[in-house]
């Protein structure tokens, strides 16, 4: 038997369930899977991280050093070329801004 609506735009069936369905608990075996995986999951990284060749004290300084000296003088070129292009600008509008 289908039930009617009784106007425009209500449904046709209002009656909802007084608590949403529970989820099946978890069953030991399960957890035990799950712990087993979590387990060989983090013993695949330490397995990893002990392959890994790690630089030497003097490779970290130099690529350290690299890197600052790179960074300022990428920030020295962006800063003059700003200034540079400002200045055409403000030439080109006879110094308007």
């Amino acid at each position: 038997m289908k039930s009617t609506p009784k106007g425009p735009g209500t449904p046709a069936r209002t009656a909802t369930p007084s608590r949403p369905a529970k989820r099946p608990a978890a069953t030991s075996a399960v957890r035990a899977k799950n712990a087993r995986a979590a387990q060989e999951f983090f013993s695949g990284i330490v397995q990893e991280l002990r392959r890994v060749t790690w630089p030497t004290r003097e490779e970290w300084i130099a690529a350290t050093i690299l890197t600052v000296v790179l960074v300022v003088g990428v920030g020295v070129f962006t800063y003059l070329v700003d200034i540079t292009f400002g200045a055409i600008f403000s030439f080109l509008t006879g110094g308007a801004r």
